[in-house]
Parts: structure tokens; C-alpha cells; sequence
């Protein structure tokens, strides 16, 4: 027999709270309706050692999904008009996610003592990034916190399906590295060292076969230390990735990139215009709504132009105008501005932009399989078929050698 912790409602209609014992959670429900209870959470309590344990070993990501999921039931909840902390609480127990179920008991804990819902969830910055929570003090401020979670709630899943969707794109490319990379590795490890045995002493082997030929051997007498360098370089490159100076000069080049940068520059303004209508439409003053809209747009670039463009406006500039001057906005994007500032429809075209820049970068994550498909296949048949004749070379030359030494 199981037992289940439940919150339900009595013929009064107040809120009540216990524990129950069932073999299953429909009988629990029975058994509650019988004493005149209508369970609306009804959870399975676990031995806490063991849920400590599974969590401590399992640390499961919070995905987009989860967060998606989340936004929306919590958006609901507090529109029902059930307090924040109980829906928090609530909906704790309700997630299958370890990590998730502890942030937010968590949280649920410092907003009863008193903290506010923004800093409660920036506690957790592995889980609610700083758009999420700018978002969040943002609807709380304006009054429009369930509207808020909604809007959060879709905008996840749009970042989801495009994360799905740039991931698809990307599957056959990895794929086709990671055989062209394992095909490389064997080449060098078994297939060199046969070659090399089939020459004959004294012939003649170029540059380029000298080299491979002493790469294969330096990878099988010294494997410990390729494993050890490659293992360094790697943990080297996160940690430059993760600095203040490569995160500056990624930020600085990431709407610049061939390809990336189009699609990075468009999703960055899809979230900025959806961020920015939603504030808009929630009364809050623009300037006021420019300065929480622009970090939550995932670029410094975009929130220092925008940060500007708010002190620009405080001075009676319109909004358009110091956009367009930044050359980080498109055309197109600061002409609607400019249109919906003057006809006082601003949030709805800007939910136009949003969704047009959502399209085209899902769009864009689709043909970019197509794109880099033929330049990967050219380059991994000139590194393997450069390696081949590298080897056979050497070859032809110890036969030419023993021909001539015969005849």
C-alpha cells in the first residue's frame, strides 16, 4: 500500500491538506471523495534518501520543454487566482524533473519569506536564464504576470521547435564528420603502419607521407598523451568560451557569421520585438520597457543599442530613429517601428515582426543542411583521398625501384 500526500477542497470549499494511504492513486481519490474531499493535487510521497539519492546521480537537465510546460500551468493557476507560492508548490510536486522539483520548492520557499518572484527565480540561473527572469519581474511589475508566463510558455516552445528544427538540419552533418573522424583514426592506427611495412628500404617517400606516417606512429606509442592533450585543449577552449574576453569577442561576431549570423541576428530580434509588444501591451511606459526588453534579446550588442536608444527617447526622440541609426536593426524592422509608433499600434506590429523573423529563421535552419552538406563532403573526400594517395605513393616508387632493379 502506497502514500499519497494530497490538497483538496471540502464541502465548504476551503482548502485542506494531508496524507493518504491506498494501493492506487484512483482509490486514494476515492477514499478522499467518500470522506467529502475533492482532490485537486494528489502526489505519491517517496522515501526522501532515496529521492536525494536518484537525484544526486541522475541531475536531469531542464529542457525548454520543461520550462514551456511549466510557464503554461503556472500562467493557468494564477489566472484561477490560486496564490503563487501554493501553484509554485504545487506544481513542484507535479514535475517528474528532479532538478526542476528543487529549484522550484526552492523558490516557493523565498517567495514565502518574503523575496520577490524575480530574484527567487534568478537564484536559479542554470535553469531560468536572465531572459526568463527579466520576463518575469517585467509582467510583475505591469500587473500582467499570467499573461507574462504565457507569453514565456509559447516563446519557449517556438525556441524549442527551432532548436528541434536546427538540430535536424545538423544531424547528418555530425553524423557524417563523426564516421569521416572515427575512418581517419583507423586509417592512421591499422591501415598506415600496413603501408608503410609494404615499402621497400631505400625508396624514395615524400614530405607528406614522412609526416603521416609519423603521426601514425606518435598515436600508437603515445595514445595516453594525445588523449591527455585533446582532453586539455578542450577544457582550455571552454573555459576562453566562458571568459569575460571570449565571451566579449563572441558576442561581438556571433550577428556576423556566414550563415549563423543571419539566423542568430534574426531569432535575436524575434525574442527582443515579441519581448518588447508583450511589455507594451502590459501599459508599461517604453522607455521603461526598451530598458527590460533589451537584455532579454540574448545579445549585448542588440541590449547596448537599445539601452541607448532608450536614453535617446527620454531626451523626446522617437524610437525608430535611434534603431535604424545603430545599423543593427534591418530596414524593415525599424520601418514598422516607426509606422506602429505613429499609428499607436506598436505592440501588434511588432508581433508581426516577431512572427515573420520566427518564420524565416526556421526557414534558414532548414536549408542549412543543404548548404553545408557539399562543402563537407568535398572536404572530407580531400582529407581521406589526399591520405590514400599519401600512402600509395610511396608504393609506386618501391615498385618502380624494384622493376627497374630487376630489369
Amino acid at each position: 500500500m502506497a502514500l499519497f500526500r494530497y490538497e483538496a477542497f471540502n464541502i465548504q470549499g476551503q482548502v485542506v491538506s494531508g496524507e493518504i494511504s491506498a494501493d492506487t492513486q484512483t482509490a486514494a481519490i476515492n477514499r478522499l471523495h467518500e470522506g467529502g474531499l475533492t482532490a485537486y493535487d494528489l502526489q505519491e510521497t517517496k522515501d526522501k534518501a532515496k529521492k536525494k539519492s536518484k537525484a544526486l546521480f541522475s541531475a536531469q537537465k531542464v529542457t525548454l520543454g520543461d520550462l514551456s510546460v511549466f510557464s503554461r500551468q503556472l500562467g493557468v493557476m494564477i489566472n484561477a487566482g490560486i496564490p503563487v507560492t501554493r501553484a509554485i508548490s504545487t506544481l513542484s510536486k507535479q514535475t517528474s524533473n528532479q532538478t526542476m522539483a528543487g529549484a522550484l520548492e526552492a523558490i516557493a520557499r523565498d517567495v514565502e519569506g518574503g523575496s520577490g518572484l524575480g530574484d527567487a527565480f534568478e537564484r536559479h540561473p542554470k535553469i531560468f536564464n536572465e531572459l526568463y527572469v527579466s520576463m518575469l519581474r517585467a509582467g510583475e511589475l505591469g500587473g500582467i504576470l499570467e499573461t507574462t508566463l504565457m507569453r514565456l510558455a509559447e516563446q519557449l516552445r517556438r525556441d524549442k521547435q527551432l532548436s528541434d528544427s536546427v538540430n535536424s538540419a545538423m544531424n547528418y552533418p555530425r553524423i557524417i564528420m563523426i564516421f569521416a573522424g572515427v575512418v581517419f583514426l583507423v586509417m592512421l592506427i591499422v591501415m598506415v603502419p600496413i603501408f608503410e611495412n609494404m615499402i621497400v628500404e631505400g625508396a624514395e617517400i615524400p614530405a607528406i607521407s614522412q609526416f603521416i606516417f609519423a603521426w601514425s606512429s606518435s598515436i600508437r606509442k603515445f595514445w595516453y598523451f594525445w588523449i591527455l592533450g585533446t582532453a586539455v585543449l578542450i577544457i582550455l577552449v571552454m573555459a576562453f568560451v566562458k571568459s569575460p574576453t571570449g565571451h566579449r569577442l563572441y558576442e561581438n561576431n556571433k550577428l556576423h557569421m556566414p550563415v549563423f549570423g543571419e539566423i542568430n541576428l534574426k531569432s535575436v530580434i524575434a525574442r527582443f520585438c515579441r519581448t518588447l509588444a508583450t511589455l507594451l501591451e502590459g501599459g508599461i511606459p517604453i522607455v521603461q520597457a526598451l530598458q527590460s526588453a533589451g537584455p532579454t534579446a540574448g545579445s549585448d550588442v542588440l541590449a547596448a543599442v537599445v539601452a541607448t536608444a532608450a536614453h535617446q527617447i527620454e531626451e523626446g526622440r522617437s524610437i525608430a530613429a535611434p534603431l535604424e541609426q545603430s545599423g543593427v536593426f534591418p530596414p524593415m524592422v525599424t520601418h514598422m517601428i516607426a509606422v506602429g509608433e505613429e499609428s499607436g499600434t506598436l505592440p501588434e506590429l511588432l508581433d508581426r515582426v516577431a512572427d515573420f523573423y520566427e518564420e524565416d529563421v526556421a526557414l534558414l535552419s532548414r536549408q542549412l543542411a543543404q548548404l553545408l552538406e557539399p562543402f563537407m563532403l568535398i572536404g572530407i573526400g580531400v582529407l581521406v583521398g589526399g591520405m590514400i594517395i599519401a600512402m600509395y605513393i610511396p608504393m609506386f616508387s618501391s615498385l618502380v625501384n624494384s622493376a627497374n632493379t630487376g630489369g
